[in-house]
């Protein structure tokens, strides 16, 4: 039977009882998938929960692109926007009254016949979508239809290409024309002078007329915009200012960062100290507003054009300063919010110091001011910029991430109960990616779980739920968080990760300090001791930093200052680990085992250090001793459980008087005097690289260049 021609085709595929019997099938597939309940939802987010406890994964074996960043969604098509369509240029006649602009940018709201054309022009795009895809299915049917529409169009453009060419002359002199008219209201533009800006202060802030202020906003909009190639020869026409000099440009900026905001509360009667959102939106309708909403929204819009063009962090500091003051007056500009929040997360995470310090301030007043929307969009843009910041630490940058970290946890603890379902899916993305690396062992999923950027999310969620375990919904995420911190020890045993290792102890053992939960971390601890490095080097090796690491080379492993550190590290970390349950009655039983163990381990050790293992061995057993003869002297019984959570108690809040507490004081204190000590060597040998690299750059300019490479280079300031 030969093949069936093109109207044969076309009727079988709309007619036969198979192809109709497919398309039922489908469409009643389609809908059972639809109509699940939230029930059923809840439940596989249950069941999800439990398969990634019980290192299940039932969503396939790729998951080697997911990253952590990607796994909340945001909408940032309006971020760029703006409320209407207008250029921010205030109108200087006194006596015309002001528009106020329209926040979704509809300037014929309030005209009869807006309504009609916008239905009018929704019509015409739908009617121009529904031709474009019946073009487009013609093109697939009929390839020869396509190819004469290709030869059409082409044909078309040549015969423009000659018309054009022919009126090339007399554009080019049309051009020329325009230009010299730019330029000619460019020379005769308004010059912003000295006594200019003085008189409009003196009108607007002693005399309290408005006046003045559209030319001081229009004056202040051209200093934030000055020397910026973005703004086009029309818009700094129709802006009409040149400023004179640099004086006059801080004379203006200064007075309206200071004052504008006292100026606008003054004029719509609002008290300094107001922060409430319904401030604002009670006077919405009123004619004062509607009067002042140009300008106000002219300063705000100018301000933030100002912060992401000034690179002077006290600059910066200042105007976020006095733009937090004003924070209350983007209630009725929701673009202009967004654009705020955008602004100051990229602020907070690239910054560093005070510029990160006002701009968290703003991101929190955002959160609690304004609705439970911005606390979720300031809580995502937050969370992907500590993600993406963290990747890479260097030991200058470890405080910046320290702080990010800190901040991000307050701001988290605004909401917990919000704060905590992104927790979790987080933390399901972490555990995802800890079970690859598990069960397949690939090279590119060991190297996805030791970096930065997940030891850095799991700090982040540590320090969340040690802030916050107080509350009873966050007991679930505190073990699921405890899975896997244990499954990232347990996947690097091996010497090279004991910077990784260290880290995931501390994570327990501060866990196990904020909630109150016993957590055995002293076999994680004694491993360390265990370490089979070979034969020592007798070397001294270099210098490390354990916190500013995840893994160490290979020639580190054998040198003398390596095997120290893992001594007096596991030392550090079990007194930590004793110093939590120093007082409970159950410490003779919980130290059994760890004395066993160091005891084996004192035997063989460097000889340097055996009389610290001795030490910490003594202090444990003199604990053992205490707590067993005050166990001996009461009469209540194992199963009263409030005896035995009340037992030593008044000792503990007494100033702790077990042996125990003591050593553990003098032991933090070695190891904070430790870490400062080795901290200071690797800056020190950083710099002396440094100083070489220097060096070896050409001599211009002499300690001049050498200060500015050294600024540039480690973030130092040597002047």
């Amino acid at each position: 039977m030969g093949k069936l021609g093109k109207k044969a085709r076309k009727f079988a595929k709309k007619n036969l009882q198979s192809v109709l019997k497919r398309k039922r099938k489908l469409k009643s597939m389609f809908k059972k998938k639809s109509s699940r309940g939230e029930q059923d939802a809840a439940d596989d987010q249950l069941q999800d929960e439990t398969n990634l406890l019980n290192g299940r994964n039932l969503e396939g074996e790729d998951i080697e692109g997911t990253s952590l960043d990607s796994i909340f969604s945001e909408d940032d098509s309006d971020v760029a926007g703006d409320d209407s369509d207008s250029d921010g240029f205030l109108s200087e006649d006194s006596s015309c009254m002001y528009v106020p602009e329209s926040e979704n940018g509809n300037l014929l709201e309030d005209n009869g016949g807006g309504s009609a054309l916008l239905v009018q022009n929704r019509e015409i795009h739908l009617e121009l979508a529904k031709k474009k895809k019946k073009l487009d299915r013609l093109k697939e049917k009929d390839p020869e239809f396509s190819k004469f529409l290709e030869s059409y169009h082409k044909g078309l453009e040549e015969l423009r290409n000659d018309e054009n060419y022919s009126d090339e002359d007399e554009e080019s002199d049309l051009n020329m024309q325009s230009m010299n008219e730019d330029s000619l209201n460019l020379k005769i533009a308004k010059l912003l002078t000295n006594s200019a800006i003085d008189s409009w202060c003196k009108i607007v802030g002693d005399q309290h007329s408005i006046s003045a202020l559209p030319s001081l906003l229009n004056g202040y909009r051209a200093a934030c915009h000055y020397g910026t190639s973005s703004t086009s020869t029309l818009d700094a026409a129709a802006s009409s200012y040149s400023i004179q000099n640099s004086e006059t440009f801080c004379n203006i900026l200064m007075f309206m960062l200071c004052e504008a905001d006292n100026i606008f509360r003054g004029l719509l009667g609002i008290s300094c100290s107001s922060c409430r959102k319904e401030t604002i939106l009670d006077l919405k309708n009123t004619a004062k507003w509607k009067s002042l909403k140009p300008m106000v929204k002219s300063y705000l819009r100018s301000t933030l054009f100002l912060l992401n063009q000034v690179t002077d962090s006290e600059i910066l500091a200042f105007s976020l300063t006095r733009l937090r003051a004003s924070i209350i007056f983007f209630t009725t500009f929701p673009s202009l919010l967004r654009r705020l929040i955008k602004i100051a997360v990229h602020l907070w995470a690239t910054g560093g110091g005070t510029v990160s310090s006002c701009t968290f301030l703003i991101i929190q007043d955002v959160a609690l001011i304004f609705s439970s929307d911005c606390f979720d969009t300031c809580l995502i843009k937050t969370y992907k910029a500590f993600i993406a910041h963290s990747k890479f630490v260097k030991p200058g940058f470890y405080k910046h991430i320290q702080f990010l970290r800190n901040s991000f946890v307050e701001l988290c603890s605004l909401d917990v109960e919000k704060s905590s379902k992104k927790a979790l899916v987080s933390m399901q993305q972490l555990a995802k990616i800890l079970q690859q690396g598990l069960r397949t062992r690939k090279k590119e999923a060991i190297e996805k779980i030791c970096s930065w950027q997940y030891t850095n999310c799991i700090d982040l969620w540590v320090m969340f739920i040690s802030a916050n375990i107080s509350d009873n919904s966050l007991q679930h995420l505190l073990f699921m968080i405890i899975q896997i911190i244990n499954g990232v020890a347990y996947l690097f045993p091996a010497p090279r990760y004991l910077p990784l290792r260290l880290k995931t102890i501390q994570w327990l053992n501060h866990l196990s300090s904020s909630s109150g939960v016993f957590i055995p971390v002293a076999s994680l601890v004694l491993d360390t001791l265990e370490y089979k490095i070979g034969k020592e080097s007798g070397q001294p090796g270099k210098a490390f930093n354990m916190s500013s690491a995840i893994k160490l080379p290979k020639h580190c492993l054998k040198s003398r200052k390596f095997q120290e550190e893992c001594i007096l590290s596991a030392i550090e970390l079990l007194t930590v680990h004793f110093g939590q349950w120093s007082y409970h009655i159950s410490f003779p039983e919980l130290a059994s085992i760890p004395l066993i163990r160091l005891r084996k381990f004192h035997e063989i050790t460097i000889e340097n250090l055996r009389h610290v293992v001795k030490r910490l061995i003594d202090q444990v057993e003199q604990n053992v001793e205490f707590v067993q003869k005050k166990r001996d002297e009461v009469a209540f019984s194992p199963n009263d459980q409030q005896s035995v959570e009340s037992f030593l108690q008044l000792e503990k809040g007494g100033g702790g008087n077990a042996p125990f507490t003591q050593y553990y004081n003098s032991i933090m204190e070695k190891a904070a005097s430790r870490s400062l000590l080795m901290n200071e060597k690797v800056e020190g040998v950083q710099l002396g690289l440094l100083s070489r690299k220097a060096d070896l750059k050409p001599k211009a300019g002499g300690l001049k260049y050498k200060m500015e490479y050294f600024s540039e280079e480690f973030g130092v300031d040597l002047v």
